[in-house]
C-alpha cells in the first residue's frame, strides 16, 4: 500500500515559488499569503523557492524586489531559501534515470525543428486528430539511441506518455480533474543543451523539499496534468493540489505587469502608504471568505479561520482605473486601509507614522523624548480622516511642520468668503494670549464668548481658524486642534497673513 505524503512527513509543507523576472505581482502575493496561512493554520512549514532557471530573464534585482515584498507583507518563510538553479544537476540526474528506465527517450530532432511554437503544433495535431506519439525517435532501440548519442548527435530527453489513459487528481478547490493522454505531448525534460525544463524542475524540487500541498494559480492546471505524469514515472506519491481562482482586471481580462504596470506591484502599495496588515486583509478576500459577514481580520484570526475549502471557484476582480490617478487602486482596498489607520492599536501605528515622517523629513528627535505623549495624542487625533500613511505627511503636515501648503478651495470657502475674518482671527489670537489653561473646555468658553461679542458665528470663526492653522477645509475638532498645536503655534498662525495673500 502506498502511503500519502502527509502520512510520511506528518507536517504540512507548502512552498511559494516565484520566478525572479520582475516585482512581486498582486496575484503572486496572494498565492504566497494563501500558502502562508494554510501552513500556519495546520502547524506546518511555509517555504520559499526562487525559480531562477530562466537565466536570460531572471535578475538579482527582481529577487530582491520579491523578498522585499514578502518582508513588507510579513510573510516570513521557514528554512533556507531554495534557488532552483542550484538543483539543476539533480534535475539532469533524474531525467537520465528515467531514460535508463525506459520511461523517457532521446529526441534527436534537429533543434530548429523543435524550437517552433510547440503549443500551436499540439493544437494543430489535436484538430487533425493525429497521434501525439508519432515522434520517429520514440521507439528507437536503446542500442540505436546510444549509438547516435555516442556519435555526438545532440538530443533532448522526452518523457514517454502512454498512448491511452488519463491523468487524474483531486483538486482541493476545483474537485476531480482528468485529462486524456491523447491531449498531452511527450514532455521535454531536458533540452539538448542539458537545461532542465520547468515541469521536471518543479516536480524534482517539490519532492526534494518534501512538499505536501501545492497551492498555486488556476493558470497552472495544464502544467499539473503534466507533472502528475512525472510523479507517476518516478513512483512518488503526488502532493495535494489546490488551484486558486485568478485575479482579473476590471474588464475581466488578465492582470498583467505589461498592461497594468505599477498598479499590480506590491512596491506601489508599500510606497503609497498602505499598511501591510490592511493589504493582507484585502488580498485574502480576493478569492476566499470565512463564510461570515465580517471583513476585518487580524493575522491570528486569518490563521485560525483559513482553510482550502473556503477558497472560491470564481475568479476575483481587482477594481481600479489605471487611467485615473484618483482611482488607481481598488476602492475596497483604500477603504480597508483607512479602517486600519483609524482603528488599529495606537502602539502599532506609531512606529509606522514615525517611519513615514522620517521619510518626509518631518521627524524630530524630541518626539521620542519629552514630546512622546504629545506626539502620540497628535497621531491619534488626526488619523480619523486619513486613508494611508502618506496622509500624515501630506494632510497632516501642519501638525509636524511650519512649512505646509494651503488648499485654495479651503481659502475660498473658509476665509475669503468672510473678509471680516482677516481682522477677527488676529483679534481672537489677542484674546487667547491671556488664556493660561489652553485646553478644550476653557478654549470653548473663551472662543464662544469672543464670537458672541464680535457678532461672528462660532462655526464661521472655527472654519476660518482651521484653514489658517492646518491649511485645510475639514479635519478634527478645532478645539482639539488648538490644544494639540499648543498656544504658541496657534496664536502665530491666527495672526499670519500668508493664506490671505494667496
Amino acid at each position: 500500500m502506498r502511503l500519502s505524503r502527509e502520512t510520511i512527513f506528518m507536517t504540512t509543507r507548502v512552498r511559494f515559488a516565484p520566478s525572479p523576472t520582475g516585482y512581486l505581482h498582486i496575484g503572486s502575493a496572494r498565492t504566497a499569503l494563501f500558502n502562508y496561512l494554510f501552513a500556519k493554520h495546520t502547524g506546518g512549514k511555509f517555504l520559499l523557492r526562487i525559480e531562477d532557471t530562466d537565466v536570460q530573464r531572471s535578475t538579482e534585482e527582481s529577487t530582491r524586489s520579491i523578498l522585499d515584498g514578502l518582508k513588507w507583507l510579513e510573510l516570513e518563510h521557514d528554512e533556507e531559501i531554495v534557488y532552483q538553479s542550484d538543483n539543476a544537476p539533480r534535475h539532469r540526474e533524474i531525467a537520465l534515470k528515467l531514460l535508463d528506465e525506459g520511461k523517457a527517450y532521446r529526441d534527436f530532432t534537429p533543434k530548429e525543428e523543435r524550437s517552433g511554437d510547440v503549443k500551436a503544433a499540439i493544437q494543430e495535431r489535436a484538430r487533425e486528430q493525429k497521434d501525439m506519439r508519432d515522434n520517429p525517435f520514440r521507439d528507437l532501440s536503446k542500442a540505436e539511441s546510444d549509438a547516435k548519442a555516442d556519435a555526438g548527435e545532440p538530443f533532448a530527453i522526452r518523457l514517454k506518455v502512454a498512448e491511452s489513459g488519463k491523468t487524474t487528481f483531486e483538486d482541493a478547490v476545483y474537485g476531480f480533474q482528468e485529462r486524456d493522454f491523447s491531449e498531452i505531448e511527450d514532455l521535454v525534460l531536458l533540452r539538448s543543451d542539458g537545461h532542465p525544463l520547468y515541469n521536471l524542475a518543479v516536480v524534482c524540487d517539490d519532492i526534494e523539499m518534501r512538499i505536501t500541498h501545492v497551492i498555486r494559480g488556476q493558470d497552472h492546471l495544464t502544467n499539473t496534468h503534466k507533472q502528475v505524469l512525472i510523479y507517476e514515472a518516478l513512483g512518488v506519491e503526488k502532493p495535494t493540489f489546490a488551484h486558486l481562482p485568478l485575479i482579473l482586471a476590471p474588464n475581466k481580462g488578465k492582470l498583467s505587469k505589461r498592461k497594468h504596470g505599477e498598479v499590480v506591484s506590491m512596491t506601489t502599495y508599500r510606497d503609497s502608504g498602505f499598511l501591510a496588515a490592511a493589504f493582507r486583509n484585502f488580498l485574502v478576500l480576493l478569492g476566499w471568505s470565512a463564510g461570515e459577514e465580517k471583513e476585518i481580520y487580524t493575522m491570528d484570526e486569518l490563521i485560525g479561520k483559513f482553510s482550502l475549502d473556503h477558497i472560491h471557484k470564481n475568479n476575483a476582480v481587482f477594481n481600479f482605473d489605471a487611467n485615473d490617478p484618483k482611482h488607481w487602486t481598488d476602492d475596497k482596498a483604500i477603504w480597508m486601509n483607512a479602517e486600519y489607520v483609524r482603528t488599529m492599536p495606537l502602539e502599532d501605528l506609531i512606529p509606522l507614522v514615525k517611519a513615514e515622517l522620517k521619510s518626509a523629513k518631518l521627524w524630530r528627535d524630541e518626539y521620542d523624548d519629552d514630546d512622546k505623549t504629545h506626539f502620540e495624542k497628535t497621531v491619534d487625533l488626526i488619523r480619523e480622516r486619513f486613508f494611508t500613511l502618506k496622509d500624515f505627511s501630506n494632510q497632516g503636515r501642519a501638525f509636524f511642520s511650519e512649512d505646509f501648503d494651503f488648499d485654495n478651495a479651503a481659502i475660498a470657502k473658509n476665509l475669503k468668503k468672510f473678509p471680516d475674518l482677516q481682522t477677527r482671527l488676529p483679534e481672537l489670537a489677542g484674546t487667547l494670549e491671556t488664556v493660561d489653561d489652553f485646553t478644550h473646555d476653557t478654549l470653548e468658553t473663551v472662543i464662544k464668548g469672543f464670537a458672541e461679542e464680535k457678532g461672528v458665528k462660532f462655526g464661521v470663526l472655527m472654519n476660518g481658524a482651521r484653514t489658517l492653522l492646518t491649511g485645510l477645509a475639514v479635519g478634527p475638532s478645532m478645539l482639539s486642534v488648538f490644544e494639540t498645536l499648543g498656544k504658541e503655534k496657534t496664536l502665530r498662525r491666527l495672526k499670519s497673513q500668508v493664506a490671505w495673500n494667496q
